[in-house]
């Protein structure tokens, strides 16, 4: 289909061309001298200690669970959002612990509830994950005093919020917790088309992580480059969870693009909240509509009646505007069958009844207003 609009799209140009041009001149493609910057330099505008740039946001979060010993114990467990890309849960199965999913605050705040948090919590609890939907800041002082008072460790994914202070903290998204992951996807406010980073503030954290993340090998290919002829030794099990140096280019030029295209998705969500409250009222509510200037607005969306929420995007998809679901609840999915008895009601009511629209950096407030009134238009017709 031909979108007039579309849902995500990267903001690439001649600094990504150059950035890129430059590596591949180098003669260097694998991890080396740029990855290296990347992460100092992410490290250095985040505020955190330690960087770490992997091969995707699912790498990430797969390190930040395993150096937290997720899985050691035979019936370890970790609390998390079933609103939620399935990596996470997918990590946490992987490692053979056991996904436990809490219920979201809202339909309209969809990040995970602390009340639930405490209620799955039990001694079985090896860590919670924290997500910040669309970009804006789950309720981090509550989970923090929740998980701190029983010494659980939590990891934020921060898949969606790059850069993005928290409300209350003081504290950048991501460096709340024990660690931080991040993503650095096509669809992501900032991208290497793949690639990903785990930040934290801790010494030996980051040092298991940078070994596991390369099959445990004392020395990367980098450093061998640069030696004499020698050996190298395998200190851990490990994985090939690299970046390479041609993606880090992407990440470098992307980093200096991040504070414009995150203040453009503000200005246009806050656009997307006065257009829908002026256009449809109480008949969509857009989420996050009180706070759409502490964000990263990496996602705009709406609730609307399920009755009506096929039709509507029917209706979109007619007028050549991308729409999508963040996101169906992982414990409704088959592979996870069975997983949360007694359902999560706030999260699958929020399922049934949300739109993602388009949103990224490119996109513009007149193409939000002609956005809206293709929305205007389907809801005269179906509502």
């Amino acid at each position: 289909m031909q979108w007039k609009y579309t849902l995500s799209e990267p903001v690439l140009g001649a600094q990504e061309l150059q950035a890129v041009t430059d590596c591949i001149n180098s003669g260097w493609l694998s991890m080396g001298p740029r990855t290296k910057l990347f992460e100092e330099r992410f490290a250095g505008k985040l505020g955190t200690g330690h960087a770490i740039a992997v091969s995707s946001g699912t790498a990430a979060l797969h390190l930040a669970l395993a150096v937290l010993g997720v899985g050691t114990g035979p019936d370890d467990e970790v609390v998390q959002p079933s609103i939620n890309f399935v990596a996470g849960a997918n990590m946490t199965k992987a490692l053979g612990a056991k996904p436990v999913f809490a219920d979201i605050v809202s339909t309209l705040e969809p990040t995970i509830s602390p009340a639930d948090i405490e209620s799955k919590l039990n001694e079985r609890t090896k860590a919670v994950m924290v997500m910040h939907f669309g970009g804006y800041c789950a309720r981090m002082p509550e989970i923090m005093e929740i998980c701190q008072a029983r010494g659980i460790p939590v990891i934020e994914d921060a898949c969606h919020a790059p850069m993005q202070d928290g409300e209350h903290s003081g504290r950048r998204l991501g460096t709340i917790g024990s660690i931080g992951c991040f993503s650095f996807f096509s669809n992501k406010n900032m991208t290497t088309a793949e690639g990903g980073m785990v930040v934290t503030d801790d010494d030996d954290l980051a040092t298991r992580i940078r070994n596991i993340r390369s099959h445990g090998m004392t020395t990367s290919s980098w450093e061998k480059h640069h030696r004499l002829p020698g050996t190298y030794d395998v200190m851990v099990h490990g994985f090939n969870y690299r970046i390479d140096d041609l993606r880090s280019s992407l990440g470098l030029a992307q980093l200096d693009r991040l504070p414009e295209s995150n203040q453009k998705r503000r200005a246009l969500a806050a656009c997307y909240g006065r257009e829908i409250d002026r256009q449809l009222g109480n008949r969509a509510l857009y989420i996050f509509g009180d706070r759409p200037m502490a964000g990263t607005a990496h996602l705009a969306g709406i609730v609307v009646d399920a009755d009506i929420r096929d039709k509507i995007r029917k209706q979109l998809a007619n007028q050549g505007v991308q729409s999508s679901l963040h996101y169906p609840p992982v414990h409704l999915f088959s592979a996870f069958d069975g997983s949360c008895p007694n359902g999560l009601p706030v999260s699958e009511e929020f399922s049934r009844g949300m739109i993602t629209l388009p949103m990224h950096a490119g996109l513009g407030e007149v193409a939000v207003q002609d956005i809206v009134r293709v929305l205007v238009e389907a809801f005269d017709r179906h509502a």
